[in-house]
């Protein structure tokens, strides 16, 4: 009986076959990573039911990742596969240390190309929105003054009292400093949590706010996003980033990039992360509910029609 059990693992391991009940898949895995923001997440989710409902290959992903230089780090060991959103204008100061650029052709000629160049990574197409810093004005306060752009608001400027994130006060080259050599000076700024910015607009405890121009709170408080019309805050155009050495596994998944470009305006997006962060849905349930009205893009991309 033991020769004929040990017959049976050597002809198991000859054949590389598993017994029943210690079997392993041979499908392979693409790591997906995520920031730890509901837009990150939504568009992680995304591509993951893409990715398993057109190719061969399963999905794991890995989220609450805490920056963009957190993702780099894990592209560039391995850990991941894709990272769901890249913002052109964070990598091109972080992940590249390059100087900021204003233009959101060049910036996105720029990350392409030395992404590829040095790190061996393709930098997707991409979704269609961006979200970067802007500024932010009640949309009452708007129509009532007839205000569209940053540069509209210079009358009353001095007047007006502005809530800004802790963090850009200081913060070098599109910080406040910068803002002011470019535009004007606010009669009063308040450092605050993000958080609390929006809140403060809509409760009239600020005239002005500095925003993320997809956060779905701009829908919540009824903001109004105004125009950079003398471009003073880098781009932020979001897409994502693959490995190469899983494009050449799976070199399907350009397709499915592909289907996703220029498919999420900025007001799309920030209605996906106002359904995730203010009506609580689950982030999974967002991408599915977006992929389902558009039929899956089944028709767009490479090879569509």
């Amino acid at each position: 009986m033991k020769k004929a059990i040990l017959m049976l693992i050597l002809l198991v391991m000859l054949t590389g076959c598993s017994l029943p009940g210690l079997s392993s898949t041979t499908k392979d895995t693409i790591k997906i990573g995520a920031l730890g923001t509901s837009e990150s997440y939504i568009l992680a989710e995304m591509l993951a039911i893409m990715i398993e409902r057109e190719t061969d290959a399963g999905t794991e992903l890995v989220t609450h990742l805490g920056s963009s230089i957190v993702q780099h780090q894990g592209m560039m060991r391995g850990d991941l596969d894709i990272t769901s959103t890249r913002y052109t204008g964070t990598d091109l100061s972080g992940a590249l240390g390059m100087d900021p650029v204003t233009d959101p052709d060049e910036a996105l000629s720029i990350v392409t190309r030395e992404f590829q160049d040095r790190f061996n990574q393709t930098w997707g197409p991409t979704y269609g929105f961006e979200n970067s810093y802007s500024v932010a004005v009640t949309e009452e306060f708007a129509q009532e003054n007839n205000i569209e752009t940053i540069s509209d608001l210079e009358p009353f400027a001095d007047d007006l009292r502005f809530g800004v994130d802790n963090a850009w006060v200081n913060r070098k080259g599109d910080g406040y400093d910068g803002f002011q050599e470019t535009y004007y000076s606010f009669g009063e700024i308040f450092p605050m949590n993000i958080g609390l910015v929006y809140q403060a607009a809509a409760a009239g405890s600020m005239d002005v706010v500095l925003a993320y121009s997809s956060d779905g709170r701009i829908k919540e408080f009824d903001l109004v996003v105004l125009e950079d019309d003398r471009r003073f805050f880098p781009p932020y155009d979001a897409s994502p980033v693959i490995a190469n050495e899983t494009l050449e596994k799976h070199p399907e998944i350009l397709d499915i990039l592909e289907k996703l470009h220029n498919k999420i305006s900025t007001e799309k997006m920030q209605e996906l992360n106002y359904n995730a962060d203010v009506e609580l849905m689950n982030p999974r349930k967002v991408a599915e509910d977006f992929l389902e009205s558009n039929n899956y893009f089944m028709n767009e991309g490479k090879g569509g029609q």
